[in-house]
Order: C-alpha cells, then sequence, then structure tokens
C-alpha cells in the first residue's frame, strides 16, 4: 500500500509541474527523455549500423555542438573528423580519363601461364604465340607484365625440374627402393619394389632379412624379365644411392639397354613416386596389422598389390586403377544402394566396393 500511495503522489506532481511549466521547459524534458532513450539502446546495441547520409548528419551537427558535448555522442570525436576527411576526399577525387586503358585480366593470366610452362621462352617468343590466338598486345606489355610479377622476360628461368624430367619421360621410365618393416619380434625385413611411372603398376620382387648383393641382382634380372612385356621399352631406371644397388644391379639394366639415374643426395623427393606408395602400402595396410615372420608379410603384399593395382583408384589415371585401361562407368542418374556390393580383402582391413547389375 505504501508504495502504491508514493507512486500516485509522484505522478500527481509531474501532473502539477507539467500545469506550471513553459515551453522552454517542456523542450528541456524532452532532452532529458531523448537522453535516457539512447542510454537504454547503448546497453542492448554494441555498435550502431551507419548510413552515409546519417556519418554526413552527425558530422556536421557536431560542428554546432561544445566540445563537451561532443562527448555525449555514440561515436568518438576522433571518428568524426575522419568521415569529415572522407567527404572532403571524395569531393575532390575526379574520374581519370586519359591514360592508357589498363590490360584485361584474363590476358594478364595467358601471359603468366605462358611463361611459367614454358620456362624457355622469352617475351618476344610469348608475344608470337599470343598472336597465333587472335590476341592483339605490344611485346612491351608483355615484358611489363612479366617483370611485375617477379618473372624474368628472357629465356632464363631456369633449366627443367625433376618433376618437369619426370613427367615428360614417364612413359619410359621405372623407379625401384628399398622400404622395412618390424617384425613382432623385431626382426627387421626389406622390401624390394618397382613401379611404373606412367601407369603407377607395381611390382613387389622380394622380401628378404638380409639384402646382399646376389639376391638384389637376382630380383634385378626377375623384374627385367617382366618388364619385357611392356608395350613401350624402358629407357630410365631411377634409384637412389643406396648401398644395396650394386654395380652388377645397374649392369643387368645396363643390358636391357636401359639408363640408371641416381638421386641427388639426400633428396627424397627426386624418387617422389617411388616415396609416395611407401606411403600409401604403410598408412592402408601395415601400419594397422602385426607382421610375424617373413612368409606372411608376402601374403600381405600380394595381396595389396593386388588391390593395388586391380581396384584402388589412382587421381593421376582419371580415377582408374593401373591395370584398367577403360575409363570409369558414367554415373548413374540415381543408384540404388540395395546394388552396392563390397568384398573384404586381408581379413576386412581393406574393402572392395563395386554396385551389382
Amino acid at each position: 500500500m505504501a508504495l502504491s500511495f508514493l507512486y500516485v503522489a509522484f505522478v500527481r506532481l509531474l501532473q502539477l509541474i507539467r500545469l506550471c511549466r513553459n515551453e522552454q521547459e517542456e523542450l528541456a524534458v524532452e532532452v532529458v527523455m531523448l537522453r535516457h532513450e539512447v542510454a537504454v539502446l547503448r546497453r542492448q546495441v554494441a555498435r550502431p549500423a551507419l548510413r552515409p547520409d546519417d556519418r554526413a548528419l552527425l558530422a556536421g551537427l557536431s560542428q554546432l555542438l561544445n566540445r563537451r558535448h561532443l562527448a555525449q555522442l555514440f561515436v568518438q570525436p576522433e571518428t568524426l573528423l575522419r568521415w569529415h576527411r572522407d567527404l572532403v576526399r571524395h569531393r575532390w577525387i575526379y574520374p581519370h580519363s586519359q591514360g592508357r586503358p589498363s590490360l584485361p585480366a584474363g590476358t594478364i593470366k595467358i601471359v603468366l601461364r605462358l611463361a611459367r610452362e614454358n620456362p624457355t621462352w622469352g617475351y618476344r617468343r610469348i608475344h608470337g604465340e599470343l598472336a597465333t590466338m587472335g590476341i592483339r598486345l605490344a611485346p612491351s606489355s608483355v615484358w611489363t607484365i612479366l617483370r611485375r610479377h617477379d618473372i624474368d622476360p628472357s629465356p632464363r628461368r631456369g633449366n627443367p625440374s625433376w618433376t618437369e624430367f619426370l613427367r615428360a619421360q614417364a612413359s619410359s621410365m621405372l623407379a625401384c627402393d628399398f622400404f622395412t618393416v618390424d617384425t613382432v619380434l623385431l626382426r627387421r625385413l626389406y622390401v624390394l619394389f618397382f613401379i611404373e611411372l606412367d601407369t603407377r603398376r607395381v611390382y613387389v620382387t622380394g622380401v628378404t632379412a638380409n639384402p646382399v648383393g646376389d639376391w638384389v641382382l637376382q630380383q634385378a634380372r626377375n623384374v627385367s624379365s617382366a618388364l619385357a612385356e611392356r608395350a613401350h621399352p624402358v629407357r630410365f631406371l631411377v634409384r637412389d644411392r643406396d648401398a644395396k644397388f650394386t654395380s652388377n644391379f645397374d649392369e643387368v639394366f645396363r643390358s636391357e639397354r636401359i639408363r640408371t639415374i641416381r638421386t641427388p643426395v639426400r633428396a627424397p623427393r627426386a624418387n617422389a613416386f617411388a616415396e609416395r606408395f611407401v606411403g600409401t602400402v604403410r598408412r592402408e595396410c601395415l601400419d594397422r596389422m602385426l607382421i610375424f615372420h617373413r612368409r606372411q608379410l608376402e601374403v600381405v603384399l600380394a595381396t595389396f598389390i593386388d588391390h593395388y593395382n586391380g581396384h584402388r583408384p589412382h587421381r593421376s589415371l582419371d580415377q582408374t586403377p593401373p591395370l584398367s585401361m577403360a575409363p570409369p562407368p558414367p554415373p548413374g542418374s540415381c543408384p540404388d544402394a540395395k546394388q552396392l556390393r563390397r568384398t573384404d580383402r586381408l581379413g576386412g582391413l581393406i574393402h572392395e566396393y563395386k554396385l551389382a547389375a
């Protein structure tokens, strides 16, 4: 009851003040109310969204307020000054109607692509290639584009890299390497494999605990006889500088007119295809199971190589396996999940899928 009485008395007091006030006092009351509304809105909105006309109006009206009143605005004085500087800058900026027109972005991309894909081409040669495609461009413009993107306009951008060399010779190249597997009893086994760079087909020639020279020589003879069935003869063999690769090993391939290329010291990327296969066989197979003896490892690798060559898709082969020359079937309009069939390899460690007819 006491609280209600105080509220009624406060309302009646305000009504009496309203009857006695003049117009100036009414404006003062309205200002107080507006300030309170602003304070309430500030508690709810962290940063108000202002349009350009809002900024212009606030920046102009701020010139009519005293400096002590500027602190009560919801924007800082530095912000008002920055808005004013932006207005002045936009007022005195004129459109550029003179000068040479800028080159199209597509033309610049074509010039850069020609330069990167052809390191022996100078800016004159690139200009000539553009002319054959109907792209009219001054030689000086080609020179400017190359210099602007830190590319030497002269044909001195370096010799072919290992990647470019391997891609050009992939159809006639073979790579080989060793990788090791430690058994449960900590016995180390050595695996020798070969990989065709163009088809990605892998040959695991043998597993041994003692990779002596005679054993490695016999594996070289075995793989050389298997390579005789290739449609395109092998001309190069890439290997590292491991001491297990003896001179007799190289002589076997030299007798088949295959040149041995040794990679630089401590440069695994020079034999990137072989290194990539080692990573694949470890991630997808060997790191997920325990090996007890050599015979088990031979069976596991034979099964994985059959999966790798016959089923596993490869991005570089348009998602087809190495032994499949046919392109992947076209995607169906609405495949039925009931037609999906799964084949387990290595006790379910590897899954192979296909759609039943």
